[in-house]
């Protein structure tokens, strides 16, 4: 009989997991309450490890990693689904008004940004506003249109690849027998499998007392020329992404206390169309297409939580935070290793689940060695 597993979490992340230990033999079945709601679904997609600023150190190195793997990550999927996944290596342009936030990015000897000046600045982005002091250009960063193509796509391929899909379905109780998971019971049902992998994004924190909470973010989407933007603008207080067909994707507010609160609303969208308009003017004219929300799944430190868990064959894959569509090839790979093979990356004890055990006691809890605890939401 074929090595069965269970992922818990129809989004990216879930789907990426799930279709990496397809294609190593495995049997994968994938329980999703609301695929619709998983965050890859909503986000703009950049691969910005070093744009965003993430300081030297594992999330770096984790980030720097799957970018590299993105190419064929994203060639296989569109192999197998006969989709376009969306992956453009674009480049990413960092423009910047205060001098102070220069040295804040990473440029490892690998993968060196170059700086330009406001002259060079204004040749390599004339729609950019005309009293930025440079700003930094990282080539070997992109996008990828996740809420159009790389989603549609990934679901398609790991269907096509044999991972059999199940929506609707809530994860209730996990049910314990000794050092193992025996079994998930569900809404619909109790899923028995060799190992199972909880990917359930924002709403991870109904279980193991895992510090993962929902942060919502707020975006909208214009239609401009495609000639309007060349490249990816990483902001200081926005960011604007442009696809090949015109589309403008900008976001995200980042609303830490809004919980799972739905909809739009008119404050955090005003404020951001007005840092998109103050960095790129001719913003202005376009015209609305879309206003959408989501939420990322968060921890305390905001790295992700990945690996074995508090089960011997229960593993763990949440709390990407901002990078999920970055970090979603290396954590599908890290992951197959250590189920199937066995083999534990040593970049992944940056990330374990139990780290923040030894964290202000007033602040986070240790988590239990294993617990079932009810739930009413999982994605």
């Amino acid at each position: 009989m074929a090595f069965e597993v269970a992922v818990f979490g129809g989004g990216v992340i879930g789907l990426a997991i799930a279709l990496e230990l397809r294609s190593r033999g495995a049997m994968v079945q994938v329980y999703s309450q609301n695929s619709q709601a998983a965050a890859g679904r909503v986000a703009a997609g950049m691969l910005a490890p070093q744009s965003e600023g993430i300081e030297v150190g594992p999330m770096l190195d984790l980030g720097l990693r799957s970018r590299s793997l993105y190419a064929s990550w994203t060639q296989q999927i569109e192999q197998l689904s006969g989709q376009d996944s969306g992956y453009w290596p674009c480049g990413i342009l960092v423009p910047l008004s205060d001098a102070a936030n220069r040295d804040r990015y990473p440029h490892p000897a690998e993968s060196p940004g170059q700086w330009l000046s406001p002259a060079d600045l204004r040749d390599f982005q004339p729609a950019l506003r005309s009293d930025l002091i440079g700003g930094w250009w990282f080539p070997q960063e992109g996008q990828v249109d996740s809420r159009r193509a790389l989603y549609p796509a990934l679901r398609a391929a790991a269907i096509a690849s044999g991972v059999i899909l199940h929506e609707g379905v809530a994860l209730q109780e996990l049910v314990v027998a000794g050092d193992r998971l025996q079994s998930a019971a569900t809404n619909q049902g109790p899923v028995q499998a060799d190992a199972y992998v909880l990917a359930t994004g924002a709403w991870s924190g109904d279980w193991l007392q895992l510090p993962v909470y929902p942060v919502k973010g707020q975006m909208f989407s214009l239609q401009a020329h495609p000639d309007l933007l060349r490249h990816v603008l990483f902001g200081e207080r926005a960011y604007i992404v442009p696809r090949r067909d015109g589309l403008i994707v900008v976001g995200a507010t980042v609303e830490v206390t809004a919980g799972f609160s739905t909809g739009n609303t008119a404050g955090p969208l005003q404020g951001l169309m007005a840092e998109a308009i103050a960095l790129v003017p001719a913003l202005a004219d376009c015209p609305l297409v879309e206003t959408w929300w989501g939420y990322r799944p968060a921890t305390p430190d905001e790295w992700p939580i990945l690996g074995q868990g508090p089960a011997e064959n229960l593993f763990l894959a949440t709390g990407h935070y901002r990078n999920g569509m970055l970090l979603a090839p290396i954590t599908a790979q890290l992951l197959a290793d250590q189920i199937l093979d066995h083999r534990t990356d040593p970049l992944l004890h940056a990330f374990r689940y139990d780290r923040f055990s030894s964290h202000d006691s007033s602040t986070h809890q240790p988590l239990p060695a294993l617990a079932g605890l009810s739930a009413s939401t999982s994605q």
